[in-house]
């Protein structure tokens, strides 16, 4: 437990602060670019050419690059506020994600950062177990199991992984899955240049942009989950060795990053077209050399899931041994008998809460109805959130009296559009978004006020939420008007996505 706080007032991810200045940092700009491209990419790429098919190859190239600048933007946002706080504390440093968000909004930020990356870690953890089920039910469909027999074979393997004391021991296998990862990529750009080049399919008949109008949030959602890597953004900038070259390094490696999406999915739409699944080795060839891809790659992810989920470990552990209980029984007298039994009963918790986590994670994976909906669900609330809402939020409360309106007009848009995103992206995701063209044929149900669909009202009040901020940055003495107009609009923007929502899932169920 820190000095200087109280057992309830510890941080959910422990010991965060540091009083003393970091070592400097000793990586070379190469290096730095290989741990921002280690940090970010994964196996969320497999899902692009899925979502360029829901959005279209225009509208989803489009959506990734948005995502690119945007990602890119915001983790400068983060390295300006560390500045920031340097500058005003010389002597505390911040490190950590949650150290920004403490310093911005006290304790509660803290919690709100840590607690999303928490929820984030989750997510991600579905998302892996997701992964593995659809490629092994697809490798070994002739047994007849389903994905989901497939995720709970995995429970006993991943519960007696958590239990294994040192993570460095399955350090080698996190490279294993890489290098599959990578193989199992260049198969597939293969595969897609023999097939694009090899006359089997016509241009015209790929779209440039879905008319549906949740196609291009939901690519915007899927790629704001690859490009989820925000927790690491501190630690990378502090690592470099020659820290003012940190922003040029990031852009070289998010442009490169983002070039490499574009064009894995965009080869991958053009190669199976409404037949691409949501991962895109499903739709690889069933020779040997392609199960023996697949297959290791699943390998790799089962033996890398407990690092996936170890984040999540850490936060329970560390509150539980920074409780009063805890302590007092931690040192307690080996042979006092009640003490013995007070820490075996504290290990056995421990070891009972990482099987019934993984549990609940399988039980959770085991209803999702495919990996290409849920991880844009994900990247489009709780991604989105870390991403792009909390850094504009705390730019905004640190830096705020010294930025130009238009920073601020910039941070407000951001934070107000993720709201607008996520609800077209959740509709499409409930909606039907396994057929591109479903969204032609959902009924439009007319609100007599301004005579205007519910998601364009809803998308117009979000743009009237953008004006009265505008209006509050211009008029700082009008701040309880604002804030009563800020309600009003957002209440009616989400009854107004709330009612899209029930006649897309009214729709979808019939």
């Amino acid at each position: 437990m820190e000095e200087g706080l109280k057992p309830d007032e510890s941080p959910l991810l422990g010991d965060r602060h540091c009083h003393e200045q970091p070592p400097p940092g000793t990586a070379s700009t190469l290096q730095t670019i290989g741990n921002i491209i280690v940090s970010i990419v994964g196996t969320g790429i497999l899902g692009l050419p899925f979502a360029l098919r829901v959005a279209g190859w225009l509208a989803g190239s489009f959506a990734i690059i948005v995502a690119g600048i945007s990602t890119y933007y915001c983790m400068i946002l983060l390295v300006q506020c560390r500045d920031k706080m340097a500058t005003e504390e010389p002597t505390t440093e911040t490190r950590t994600y949650g150290d920004l968000g403490q310093k911005a909004l006290g304790k509660t930020g803290r919690y709100l950062t840590e607690s999303l990356i928490l929820v984030s870690q989750c997510g991600g953890a579905v998302a892996y177990l997701l992964f593995i089920g659809q490629n092994l039910s697809s490798v070994f469909k002739f047994n007849g199991f389903t994905t989901s027999t497939f995720i709970f074979m995995l429970v006993p393997i991943e519960i007696a992984l958590s239990w294994i004391g040192s993570l460095s021991a399955l350090a080698p296998f996190s490279i294993f899955a890489d290098v599959c990862n990578l193989l199992a990529m260049a198969i597939v750009v293969k595969e897609d240049v023999q097939k694009v080049f090899g006359g089997e399919f016509k241009f015209s008949d790929r779209q440039a942009i879905s008319p549906g109008p949740g196609g291009l949030p939901f690519a915007l959602g899927m790629a704001v989950f690859c490009f989820e890597g925000f927790g690491m953004t501190l630690a990378l900038e502090q690592s470099m060795k020659e820290r003012g070259k940190f922003r040029g390094v990031l852009a070289n490696a998010v442009a490169g990053i983002a070039s490499l999406y574009i064009v894995f999915g965009f080869f991958g739409y053009m190669a199976y077209g409404d037949a691409t699944r949501d991962i895109i080795t499903l739709n690889l060839t069933q020779n040997w050399s392609n199960i023996a891809v697949q297959i290791g790659m699943c390998m790799g992810l089962v033996f890398t899931f407990p690092i996936m989920v170890h984040p999540i470990n850490e936060i329970v552990e560390g509150k539980l041994r920074n409780a009063r209980w805890f302590q007092k029984t931690d040192n307690d007298d080996d042979d006092h008998r009640g003490g013995y039994l007070a820490r075996w009963i504290g290990r056995s918790g421990m070891y009972l809460f990482r099987a019934v986590l993984i549990a609940a994670l399988a039980f959770l994976a085991s209803f999702v109805p495919g990996f290409g909906a849920f991880s844009s669900i994900v990247g489009s609330s709780v991604c989105a959130c870390i991403s792009f809402v909390l850094p504009a939020l705390f730019h905004l409360r640190l830096l705020g009296p010294s930025l130009p309106r238009w920073r601020k007009v910039l941070d407000c848009f951001i934070m107000q559009l993720k709201k607008g995103v996520e609800k077209q992206a959740v509709m499409e995701c409930f909606g039907g978004s396994y057929d591109p063209n479903c969204a032609e044929n959902r009924p439009k149900k007319k609100k007599k006020i301004f005579d205007l669909p519910d998601c364009e009202l809803g998308f117009c009040c979000l743009g009237f939420c953008l004006v009265v901020q505008m209006a509050g940055l211009s008029f700082p003495h009008l701040e309880n008007v604002r804030h009563h107009l800020l309600n009003l609009f957002s209440n009616v923007s989400n009854v107004a996505f709330s009612s899209c929502s029930v006649i897309q899932l009214s729709h979808f169920r019939t």
